[in-house]
């Protein structure tokens, strides 16, 4: 991680080693992005990460709040007795008009009830009744009436920042349940508040007046002082012209735009238009940036992203200007440090989230992708759009009355003072943040609290763990509720000659249930002893698996076996998706018994709980290695009816899909490359253009990870190295207009990256 401070240490491990949901906060700059990154890339459980609007998840990296839990556009009235209607501008729904829409395919259930973390990105933005709708959905779908169905929940936000947006129609009726709009005054959050940690370590500002002054404007505690030191800045005649490298932040849409339009139009020279390229599913409603790009020569840009390479050239808000620009080539120098580069496209990702048949792990599935530069015209943009970005330089327009916390977001993006311009002096009148915020700001753990509170959850984690891995009181409940589906069954169909087998099955699970209650109230005890002895704890549970391993391994190793053999049979789709339910309980059951003497050694040896101490081979390859036998054994018994055994997955709703690593998009590319697919291949499995696949591949030549001799043959590179005698080394307009169809603009791009690797 880039860089930690001790709160986020602490977030870290609440996350991985206890069931308490957090509220992770912090001032604009403290790092919760980066920490958001660190989480998924190390949590052991299987997470799911959500947010308000389609544009927030994309940039978290996950999905809608609404798509995810199959949420109507309406507002949530919490009870089930007010009838819900719908009016011109409104619509309302109740516990049970809302229970209708928790209809889904297997492929969705199975994400929502392997779901052991969700991460809510921007919760500033979510409605209160939004948030109680969720926890009714997840504990109804999941069967458990624990707060969000015993799912660990991780907010993430800047409360001062955007606040949810409800109709004055809505509120009317929502405030006879709620008193303010936020997460926090949901009924679940009430009940159940979570760990409210927050980052204080600013990597943003370092100028200390500078960090006093925004935190009493965060605080609402705004001096006379402040607002002298803020307004030394004033220049109401500030001419952008002789100052360039200034962005103006304003209150609305269009006066931003107006501001970008207008001094485009100032410039001379051709102005470029560029598109995105899009492949597969991605709606225009979450395009990350405008899908038209207009450019000319001097017009001043801003990136949108950060870079993903290893040169780091570019951060999220980083001015610069056009230098030199071509349909195919755009070039942004950046003054100050007296440097050039070639803005290359940044792929969003539209995805969903599936369970990995085999690990039961919760992957990420690419439905589409959009591909085109992260930059935008920056000569202006709106407070609400330079959420999360950084400026050296800025003008702030506040001609109008600032809403709660837009004027501390609107200081916060600038590094310093020194590259502040306000265009009218700061009034105090119309600054001050939401009441309820600043209240609910009261309820912050300190650090030197945190140690405490972690002992006790993590205690109370480790034995909820360790009971839920030997409570399988709901499989056996679901094997019983399967063994009853028999009944109307003729011992002529399919599914009739399976009752015995059923009968066998429900009793040897039913069998278990005793001896696991009891052994569950044993570790009850132990864990009620002061101090807890985890040595002997851990001879009883190596005890308890030797003795119930063998018997829910050979349990699950039938249910395969059966599986199997239906996939292989025609007509019995509907026994086939009966057994898959099963099959879902029955996997996850012994991969929890085997992750459990993990997870007990781990404690025992003071390792910090991740991914890669609850995860063996063994445990990753238990249900694959498992299937491979069978199916040996099932081609060499014949009993195969279908020729093509590829046909064999036909029944199953799940498609197979290829595992997306948590790699760099180049190193995703050079894996495919080496398994010797071709360009157009790896494009077509990665839902990227063609043109863009070749983009990584002149990254992987300058990184020096292929050779462009295994790309192009040996005569089109020595025309090439003809053609680039005379090159100056930065844009490849010239050679192309020069060449013309020659050389393809792919070609160029792989040669000059030779070039550069050996600049």
């Amino acid at each position: 991680m880039e860089t930690i401070s001790n709160a986020a240490a602490y977030v870290l491990r609440f996350i991985n080693q206890t069931q308490k949901s957090v509220f992770l906060t912090g001032k604009a700059g403290t790092g919760k992005t980066t920490l958001l990154r660190e989480i998924i890339t190390t949590t052991h459980k299987n997470t799911v990460v959500v947010a308000p609007t389609g544009i927030a998840a994309l940039n978290a990296g996950g999905v809608t709040i609404h798509s995810m839990f199959q949420l109507p556009f309406a507002a949530f009235l919490p009870d089930a007795n007010t009838d819900p209607y719908i009016s011109e501008n409104s619509r309302f729904e109740n516990r049970n008009t809302l229970s209708r829409h928790f209809k889904m395919n297997g492929a969705k259930r199975a994400v929502i009830q392997n779901m052991e973390l969700l991460v809510i990105d921007e919760v500033s933005m979510l409605r209160v009744d939004i948030m109680d709708a969720m926890d009714f959905m997840l504990r109804k779908v999941r069967r458990n009436e624990r707060p969000f169905g015993g799912v660990q929940i991780l907010f993430i936000g800047d409360l001062l920042q955007l606040p949810p947006v409800i109709k004055n129609e809505e509120w009317s009726v929502l405030q006879r349940y709620y008193r303010g709009k936020f997460f926090f005054h949901s009924h679940v959050i009430q009940q159940n508040p979570p760990l409210y940690i927050e980052l204080d370590k600013i990597f943003r500002q370092t100028d200390s007046e500078f960090i006093s002054v925004l935190n009493n404007l965060r605080n609402n505690t705004v001096t006379t002082n402040d607002l002298a030191i803020l307004n030394q800045y004033v220049q109401p005649d500030f001419d952008f012209k002789k100052n360039p490298g200034f962005i103006t932040l304003t209150t609305h849409n269009a006066k931003a735009d107006a501001i970008n339009s207008n001094a485009l139009a100032e410039l001379d020279g051709e102005a470029y238009t560029f598109q995105p390229e899009i492949v597969g599913d991605f709606p225009d409603k979450i395009y990350p940036v405008e899908e038209q790009l207009k450019l000319k020569v001097g017009a001043q840009v801003m990136f949108v992203k950060n870079d993903l390479s290893f040169e780091k050239q570019y951060f999220n808000g980083k001015m610069g200007v056009v230098k030199s620009i071509s349909s195919r080539e755009i070039f942004v120098h950046f003054p100050e440090e007296n440097k050039t580069i070639e803005v290359e496209r940044y792929e969003w990702k539209n995805i969903r989230y599936y369970v990995d048949e085999m690990t039961k792990e919760i992957e990420e599935e690419i439905l589409g992708t959009f591909t085109h530069y992260p930059i935008k015209l920056a000569w202006a943009i709106t407070v609400h759009k330079s959420q999360g970005l950084t400026f050296d330089k800025a003008a702030l327009d506040v001609s109008q009355v600032f809403l709660p916390g837009q004027a501390y977001v609107a200081l916060s993006r600038l590094r310093s003072l020194k590259g502040l311009i306000l265009l009218s002096a700061i009034q105090m009148n119309g600054i001050s943040n939401d009441a309820d915020v600043m209240d609910y700001a009261q309820s912050r753990v300190s650090v030197e609290k945190l140690e405490g509170e972690l002992v006790s959850e993590t205690r109370i984690f480790l034995l909820n763990y360790l009971k839920d891995s030997f409570n399988w009181q709901e499989l056996a409940a679901q094997w019983s509720k399967h063994q009853q589906t028999y009944l109307s069954e003729t011992g002529k169909s399919v599914k009739g000659q399976s009752k015995t087998w059923a009968q066998q099955q429900s009793l040897a699970v039913h069998e278990l249930r005793e001896p696991s209650q009891k052994f569950i109230a044993q570790l009850t005890k132990l864990f009620q002893q002061e101090p807890v002895d985890l040595a002997f704890i851990e001879e009883r549970i190596n005890k308890a698996f030797d003795y119930f391993f063998p018997k829910m391994d050979e349990l699950t190793f039938e249910l395969y076996w059966k599986i199997e053999e239906i996939k292989r049979l025609k007509k019995v789709k509907t026994f086939f998706e009966e057994l898959s339910e099963l099959e879902e309980l029955q996997t996850n059951a012994v991969l929890r018994l085997l992750k459990v003497k993990l997870l007990l050694r781990a404690v025992l040896e003071n390792k910090e709980i991740s991914k890669e101490v609850l995860v063996s081979p063994y445990v990753q390859k238990y249900k694959q290695d498992k299937i491979e036998i069978i199916r040996e054994a099932l081609r060499k018994t014949a009993v195969t009816l279908i020729e093509d055994e590829d046909d064999i997955e036909r029944y199953t709703s799940k498609k197979k899909k290829t595992k997306e690593p948590k790699k760099s998009t180049y190193e995703e590319t050079l894996e495919l490359w080496t398994q010797n697919l071709s360009i157009p291949e790896i494009a077509g499995i990665r839902k990227l253009t063609v043109g863009t696949v070749y983009t990584h591949f002149s990254k992987l030549i300058q990184m020096e990870a292929i050779l462009i001799s295994d790309i192009l043959p040996p005569d089109k590179l020595k025309n090439l190295a003809s053609a680039f005698k005379e090159y100056s080394g930065e844009g490849l307009g010239e050679i192309k207009e020069k060449y013309g169809d020659e050389f393809s603009w792919e070609e160029l791009r792989l040669y000059k990256a030779v070039l550069q690797k050996n600049t």
